[in-house]
């Protein structure tokens, strides 16, 4: 007798308030499908999703989702503006490039900074919800912590992103801390998030996809050494959190009218990369095989040891779900849909 199929889990937290209509800018990418796939599982399809879909398999995200309309990304401002694509309760602006190894600055800044200034002003001038993707690589090596309850100019300032992408991300966070305007927005610093739909992002993509496509080929997973002594090899640690832990995070802000300004979007704990391989190895019904090689020497200097949100000020605003377990998640990653090869909603 065969077994039963997988049974993926469930959305882990449900908003106390749903929006009526929803524009999400990325809506093809990692986590904007994912907040599309959440909507549509409480109920909601009346969204409009941008994003630039180019030349890679990020359109497959869309198949199973449903929504009112696509527009790319460089074709959404002007309609917007001029009131044609109707009104709209909520923005999650998740559309950025979120490569960490991209080195046109200037790119970035359009894309990352700037596009966010004239969507955010849009949406404070219209009366919308305004909820978009910071990230923790604003927080640098973390010299200066990695916490979110002081986001006034002055913390903000001290940090020290060790990327352009992390440092288009900070622009933003400054300008709306500048302008007065964060705590009237939400501002999301994701953390480790990984999860179905984001085959599409090449070297980006989580160690867990990519690691199942080694185990695919070759049995063994590779890991980097560590370039420390107070690191042992495979014990460099992060905060890893299920992107079903992410979407669910984000629309409890987005729906909780008194969250305001920057958010940490983690699990709240650090696991070691030996304990996420160890993980997707059980998932899979095998017996770890690892193998440490050399960092790339142009990563060295700027690789994170140690990453961990601090979450208190999201569970301030009520947000009381446990976190997913980081060897549940990853079971339900392989099994619901690495194995097969499936996108949320499929």
């Amino acid at each position: 007798m065969s077994s039963p199929a997988y049974a993926p889990l469930p959305l882990p937290h449900c908003p106390a308030r749903l929006p009526s209509r929803v524009l999400v800018t990325g809506g093809a990418g990692f986590i904007g499908s994912a907040l599309v796939w959440a909507l549509n599982s409480l109920g909601i399809e009346r969204i409009v999703v941008t994003d630039r879909l180019g030349r890679d398999d990020k359109w497959r995200n869309l198949v199973p989702l449903r929504f009112e309309d696509y527009l790319e990304a460089d074709d959404l401002m002007a309609p917007l503006q001029r009131g044609a694509l109707g009104t709209f309760d909520l923005v999650l602006h998740l559309g950025a490039c979120s490569a960490t190894t991209e080195p046109d600055a200037t790119y970035l800044a359009k894309n990352n900074f700037e596009y966010t200034k004239h969507l955010a002003h849009w949406a404070l001038g219209n009366d919308v919800r305004f909820v978009y993707a910071s990230s923790a690589a604003t927080y640098g090596d973390g010299a200066h912590g990695m916490a979110d309850t002081d986001d006034g100019t002055a913390a903000l300032t001290r940090l020290r992103p060790l990327n352009a992408y992390g440092y288009s991300k900070h622009l933003f966070d400054q300008y709306a801390a500048a302008m007065g305007v964060l705590p009237n927005v939400v501002g999301l610093k994701y953390f480790n998030v990984y999860g179905p739909n984001e085959a599409h992002k090449g070297e980006m993509r989580s160690l867990v996809h990519k690691a199942y496509g080694q185990i695919e080929d070759t049995g063994r997973v590779q890991l980097f050494r560590s370039h420390r002594p107070d690191f042992r090899d495979g014990e460099q640690r992060r905060d890893f959190l299920y992107v079903k832990d992410a979407i669910a995070m984000t629309l409890h802000l987005a729906m909780t009218p008194q969250a305001g300004g920057l958010y940490n979007i983690g699990s709240g704990a650090a696991h070691t990369w030996l304990e996420l391989t160890g993980a997707l190895f059980s998932a899979l019904g095998r017996a770890p095989q690892v193998d440490f090689i050399d960092m790339p020497e142009s990563i060295r200097a700027k690789y994170q040891y140690h990453t961990q949100a601090e979450i208190a000020k999201l569970r301030a605003t009520g947000y009381t779900a446990a976190v997913t377990p980081l060897t549940d998640a990853v079971r339900d990653y392989v099994q619901g849909y690495l194995v097969g090869d499936r996108r949320l909603g499929d």
